[in-house]
Order: structure tokens, then C-alpha cells, then sequence
């Protein structure tokens, strides 16, 4: 068992991700949602979001020094009349200061407002900082003056020049890859993919009926089994169930290009797969000595009473069983680390899908009316993502036991933390799994 495995607070309590079945956000194409453009995806990337926030650091640090450069000389007001109201080019620091203004406006204008995914801009501003700053350097009196003489201009210069080589080669370099990539992927989930199990089959509480063509209205209708009459709303949350399914199976057929991250002394091993524009997925993978039927029932039939069993859970309702394969769940996580992460809600939809060699639930974030935000709750989103319960051609006792899993916990939490405690979590919610195995091995002795 993993219970002897010294996880961090944060680390070990992060999530009711164990019930999720999600992941943040990735939207690769499925025959349902024609892929959205670029602009519309993510235009603003993370690699971009760090490069404005260097722009202000910028301004910032330039009129610290500035300051402190006013400080020094006399009094800072006095000080402040020399250099403002009797400008001198020679002498006053005032113009490298607005060379700071000027370099901000320009990059958070173009690279910010405008989304610029050219080099024009920086070009300008790197330009005419570094001939204004030789300029001065020749024709002033600066070095003359006192430390502050060197250190301005030469910290206005390499910051420019460091904000020019931080565009080009990783802003603009990062999100030409990203565009291919998520191109690439678009073509990839175009075309039918390998299943990793055959089509399913209609034994089980879940009936799975065969593949329907481009997913019609009319074939929602008939996975309603006749039963109902299906909604609009019925069939968005058919239709995001469907898209989740075949975004796992995208994933689980990639399993070449997973990246190894952590392993336990269990031999549980968690990867990673970079999503274009979204950031890690990450993957658990794990083999059970048990049957693939009695992880199925513990953790994708019955999601319910995952909170029996598993401690990151405290709340898990099925708020709607829409077909025979779909529902909609609300699940709460615990808080952590005494309160600094605050407990998180989630509303999915799942589809559950049981098939002759595995079994897998898909599922991703949605919205219900019986479950609108609550002020007590951050609410957390939840892109496709599931379990995958796979059976041992050659021993039936044994299972292979798949996490896909990708969410973004909203709130103020640093994204690098949040991944830096994802493996984890996941290695603490298999500690759980193991304990419920056992202890329902026991029960039927």
C-alpha cells in the first residue's frame, strides 16, 4: 500500500480530480465542434503573459532607480524641478525614464491590446532605445555624475535588448510550434484513429450502441433508447460526452509520445503530454491485482460513492442521468494545506462505455441550472479527460488502471504548483483505490 508514502499536504489533498474524470482544456477537434481559429483558441499564451509582465517589470525597475538616483542627489523635489522642469539633455536622467514609458506603451499595446504575432514593434522600440541611449552616453555628462550615471542607461539597454531576444526567440518561437502542433493535431483527428479496444458492446447497466455517422440529432435521439424525448440540453451534454471520449482515445493512441515524470515503489507511473495552447496533460497508468470488473464498478460505474473511500472527495451527486452512457455529476474537493487551498466544486458530464477488453468513462467540465457557482466554492473547469480500465488478455485477475487528467483549479493557486502536485495526488488516489480493493476483497470472503 501507498499509505506509508510521505506526500506533501498540498500535494496529497489537491484535488477531488480523483472523480473528475477531466482535464483542463484541451480541445483537440472532434466530429462535433469544427477545431476553433487560433485567435479565437488562446491567443494570449503563457509564454506571452510572461513576456508583459517583463515589460512592466521594466517601467518599474527603471523608475525605482530613478528615483532613488533623485534621492541621492539633493532633495527628491528639488531634484525632480532640475530634472523635469529644467530638462538638460546632458544631464537629467528624466528622458531615460520616459524611454522606459515609451518602450511599455508600445509592447503592451502591440503584444497585449493587439496580440501582434510579428517582431515590428519590438524592433522599433529596441531601435530607438539603444540610439537614443548611445546618443547620450557620447554627448552627456552622465558618467560624471555618480554611479547612477552608469547604471541607468546601461540597465535601460540590456533590458531592451533582453525583451527583444525573450520575443523573438521564445514568444513568437513557442507559438509558431504551438499553431503547428494543434494543426498537426487537427489533421490527426480528422482521420479515424486505431481504437486501443474493440467497438462497444451492449452488455452491462451501460448500454453502448454503436458508432453513430456525424452525430445527428437523429442519433441522439435513438441513444436515448426511445425512453424520452431529448432536450437541447440532453443533447449538448451527448455531444460534449462524445467529444471527451474521442479526445481519450486521441490520447490513449499517442501513448509513444508520453512523457515519463515520476514513478513509485508500486511501479505506478505518471506522464505527461503537452497539449497545444493548454498546457500538460498528465497520465497515470497503473497495474491492480483485480479483477478490470471490480475497478469498473468502484470507480466508473458508481462514482457516487467514490467518497467513501477516497479522502480528497467530500461531496460526489449524480445530478442527471441523461442516456444509458451519459450523466452529469457534481463533485467537491477537500480543502488543503489548513485552508490555503480552498475546497473547489465541478460539474461534468461523463459517458461510460463498456467494451469486450476495457472499460472508459470520458467526461469535461459543463454547466447545469441545479448547480449554478457558489459564493462557497471556487469553481473549477475540467477539459476531456477519464479512466480506462483495461483487461489481461492472459490473466483475468489482473488490470491496467489509466488517469487522464488536466484541470485548472481557478483561483489565485500558481499553475507551476498546481503541477508540481498533480503526480502526487494521483499516486495518493491510487493509495486510496488499493485500500478500497482490499477492503472489498475482505467483504466477500
Amino acid at each position: 500500500m501507498l499509505s506509508g508514502v510521505d506526500y506533501s499536504e498540498l500535494g496529497g489533498s489537491l484535488p477531488a480530480i480523483a472523480s473528475l474524470n477531466a482535464s483542463y482544456s484541451l480541445s483537440l477537434p472532434s466530429p462535433y465542434y469544427p477545431p476553433l481559429p487560433p485567435g479565437e483558441r488562446k491567443a494570449f499564451s503563457d509564454v506571452r503573459r510572461t513576456f508583459c509582465l517583463f515589460v512592466t517589470f521594466d517601467l518599474l525597475f527603471i523608475t525605482l532607480l530613478w528615483i532613488i538616483e533623485l534621492n541621492i542627489s539633493k532633495s527628491i523635489w528639488t531634484s525632480l524641478e532640475n530634472e523635469v522642469v529644467h530638462y538638460n539633455f546632458k544631464s537629467s536622467f528624466f528622458d531615460i525614464f520616459l524611454l522606459a514609458v515609451f518602450r511599455f506603451l508600445c509592447l503592451q499595446l502591440g503584444y497585449a491590446a493587439f496580440r501582434l504575432r510579428h517582431w515590428w514593434v519590438i524592433a522599433i522600440t529596441t531601435l530607438v532605445t539603444s540610439a537614443f541611449l548611445i546618443a547620450k552616453v557620447i554627448w552627456s555628462d552622465l558618467f560624471s555624475q555618480n554611479a547612477f550615471g552608469y547604471v541607468l542607461p546601461i540597465t535601460s539597454f540590456v533590458v531592451a535588448w533582453l525583451e527583444t531576444w525573450f520575443l523573438d526567440f521564445k514568444v513568437l518561437t513557442q507559438e509558431a510550434e504551438d499553431e503547428r502542433a494543434y494543426l498537426a493535431a487537427v489533421n490527426a483527428a480528422c482521420e479515424p484513429a486505431p481504437l486501443i479496444c474493440p467497438r462497444p458492446v451492449s452488455d452491462g447497466q451501460f448500454y453502448s450502441p454503436p458508432e453513430s455517422l456525424a452525430g445527428s440529432d437523429e442519433d441522439l435521439d435513438e441513444e436515448g433508447l426511445g425512453r424520452k424525448e431529448l432536450t437541447e440540453q440532453d443533447k449538448q451534454f451527448i455531444r460534449q460526452g462524445r467529444e471527451a471520449m474521442a479526445v481519450v482515445e486521441q490520447i490513449l493512441t499517442q501513448e509513444e509520445n508520453w512523457k515519463f515524470e515520476k514513478t513509485n515503489e508500486l511501479g505506478d507511473a505518471v506522464y505527461t503530454l503537452e497539449i497545444p495552447f493548454h498546457g500538460k496533460t498528465f497520465i497515470l497508468k497503473a497495474l491492480l491485482q483485480c479483477t478490470a470488473e471490480l475497478v469498473y464498478q468502484e470507480v466508473i460505474l458508481q462514482p457516487e460513492k467514490m467518497v467513501q473511500w477516497n479522502r480528497t472527495v467530500s461531496v460526489c451527486q449524480i445530478l442527471q442521468r441523461v442516456d444509458d452512457n451519459t450523466m452529469v455529476s457534481y463533485d467537491v474537493s477537500a480543502g488543503a494545506a489548513g485552508g490555503v487551498v480552498s475546497p473547489r466544486d465541478f460539474v461534468n458530464v461523463r459517458r461510460v462505455e463498456r467494451r469486450r477488453d476495457c472499460y472508459i468513462s470520458a467526461g469535461m467540465a459543463t454547466n447545469h441550472s441545479s448547480k449554478p457557482p457558489h459564493s462557497r466554492y471556487v469553481r473549477g473547469e475540467n477539459g476531456p479527460g477519464g479512466f480506462v480500465v483495461l483487461k489481461s488478455s492472459s490473466n483475468p485477475s489482473v488490470c491496467t488502471f489509466i488517469w487522464v487528467l488536466n484541470t485548472d483549479l481557478k483561483g489565485h493557486l500558481p499553475r507551476y504548483l498546481i503541477h508540481q502536485s498533480l503526480a502526487a495526488t494521483m499516486f495518493e488516489f491510487m493509495s486510496h483505490l488499493r485500500q478500497r480493493i482490499n477492503e472489498v476483497y475482505v467483504s466477500y470472503r
